[in-house]
């Protein structure tokens, strides 16, 4: 028996459509080819909206406004006590209009409508407030020159930058990307993933009215090989942040090394392991283990994909994981009893469906789920593998879909070893009540965050990206600014000074 395919009844917010333009220079405007695209329901397949597509005249066109305002605009020359007021406010409208926000990204990529209320939305508003509290104080430092002269160092913004967002978490990573880089005093050109377009185009309309200067936010909707490659190449762009797979990652470092070798941050693809050591409370770590997978349908990079758990309890861990799974409720997001909702679009759910195949062939065994589920739209029952082989398609590649591969081990030593055993570094997880397992293990792990005893544990203060092929680069925390600041040092010679 598989999971939960849920259709109960239940009530429908309406669902409102106000901006489908391309947003530049303060206004919103038709690409300039008139051509427009798709955005489908996934819990149908339904055609939702036709969304200006933007190419590379267009990117030109809005490039040219960023580039105006930050070389002759307001907003890099305002204090930042100034942006941060104005970050404010955008973060209030925000607020004012959460439900309106939560429906888009639930009806444009499957998203549950009741966390988008209380976890996504709310969370962009904290990202704005962060980072507008963090723009008056942006400093250099007193340098201790060696000769005679007084040094010291400015951070001054890195100019026009183009923000590549991905599909699965529309909201977040919108505000990931702009929050850190206004505050920073930068100008910008947005291109939202062409799954996801409906909610970046409503925060550029919120930016205006909370008063964001014009050329300052600008958001081209469109495809990656010709928007997103467009600000890439582009000459007059001066950074470029990216979140998406390892794949894409490596043609947007080739194009701004072939352009302008503009800057570049990436946040790329993961294949997390959770750890689950014999000492763990079984009932918590199969909790946490499923939540890590089936989370957002497990459509997010820090998926806890690969489960090692410690010989002694795997069997009761496996028989609990499935029996929790099988509860697990598959439906429309909207309803509030469900736990997970369709895939983002027929591509994905068609990739999920194919490396379920291949795990099959490769000789792993399903132990529940594994397929389609309901008689319409991208859904997809949770699916846990047993017998799994570490080179295995299903234990190497990134599915981003709900598919646990479930793997035992002996030592402390095998589980590190089989942990770091991936091209990725994103993200890791540990269940033990010895601290010097956690400590020598979280020590031995090469990723960017290790959760203890915990997953998906965020923070607005905590720094988030990879090792290895999981990218560089830091969003979240101050070491976010970093990546929209330049650091200038000046120098004057000092004569007849008491002391150096």
């Amino acid at each position: 028996m598989g999971s939960q395919c849920n259709g109960d009844e239940f009530e429908m917010p309406e669902i409102k459509i106000k901006f489908t333009k391309l947003f530049i220079n303060g206004q919103f405007v038709d690409a300039i080819s008139g051509k427009t695209f798709e955005t489908r329901d996934p819990r149908t397949g339904e055609v939702i909206a036709y969304v200006a597509e933007g190419d590379k005249a267009d990117v030109d066109v809005a490039v040219k406004a960023a580039r105006e305002a930050f070389d002759h605009g307001k907003w890099p020359r305002m204090s930042g006590y100034e942006r941060g007021r104005i970050m404010m406010k955008l973060a209030d409208l925000i607020e004012q209009n959460i439900e309106e926000l939560a429906i888009l990204d639930s009806v444009d990529v499957g998203k549950l409508f009741s966390l988008n209320k209380i976890v996504d939305i709310p969370g962009t508003i904290h990202l704005l407030q962060y980072y507008a509290g963090a723009a008056d104080k942006i400093h250099g430092e007193t340098l201790k020159m060696s000769r005679e002269f007084q040094g010291y160092t400015l951070k001054e913004p890195i100019g026009v930058v183009g923000h590549i967002i991905p599909w699965n978490f529309p909201s977040t990573m919108f505000f990931f990307k702009v929050s850190p880089a206004l505050a920073a005093g930068c100008t910008m050109v947005v291109k939202p993933a062409e799954q996801s377009p409906l909610s970046a185009l409503y925060y550029a309309h919120l930016a205006k009215q909370a008063g964001i200067p014009d050329g300052v936010l600008n958001v081209v909707t469109g495809f990656g090989p010709t928007a997103g490659a467009a600000i890439c190449s582009h000459m007059d762009v001066d950074k470029v942040s990216f979140t998406g797979s390892a794949e894409v990652g490596r043609l947007v470092m080739e194009a701004a090394a072939r352009s302008n070798l503009k800057s570049v941050s990436l946040e790329l693809g993961g294949k997390s392991p959770i750890i689950i050591f014999d000492d763990a409370d079984v009932d918590m770590a199969v909790d946490l283990a499923n939540k890590a997978i089936f989370y957002n349908k497990g459509e997010i990079c820090v998926a806890g994909s690969r489960i090692y758990v410690q010989e002694g309890i795997y069997d009761e861990f496996m028989k609990k994981a499935a029996e929790k799974a099988k509860k697990w409720v598959v439906g429309d997001p909207f309803n509030p009893q469900v736990h997970q909702g369709p895939q983002v679009d027929k591509k994905q759910f068609e990739k999920v469906l194919e490396y379920i195949e291949h795990g099959k062939k490769e000789g792993a065994t399903i132990l529940t789920g594994g397929r389609p589920c309901g008689d319409k739209g991208y859904y997809i029952e949770p699916t846990i593998f047993t017998d799994v082989k570490e080179d295995m398609s299903i234990a190497q590649d990134e599915i981003f879909g709900p598919v646990m591969s479930l793997m035992k081990f002996k030592t402390v030593e095998e589980a590190i070893e089989k942990a770091n055993n991936t091209r990725y570094g994103l993200a890791a997880g540990i269940v033990t009540k010895d601290l010097n397992i956690a400590n020598r293990v979280s020590r031995s792990i090469r990723a960017g965050i290790i959760w203890i005893n915990c997953y998906f544990a965020f923070d607005v203060d905590c720094p988030f990206g990879g090792y290895k092929m999981s990218g560089f680069g830091r969003d979240m925390g101050m070491h976010a600014m970093d990546k929209y600041l330049q650091v200038k040092s000046v120098v004057t010679p000092i004569y007849g000074s008491p002391w150096l």
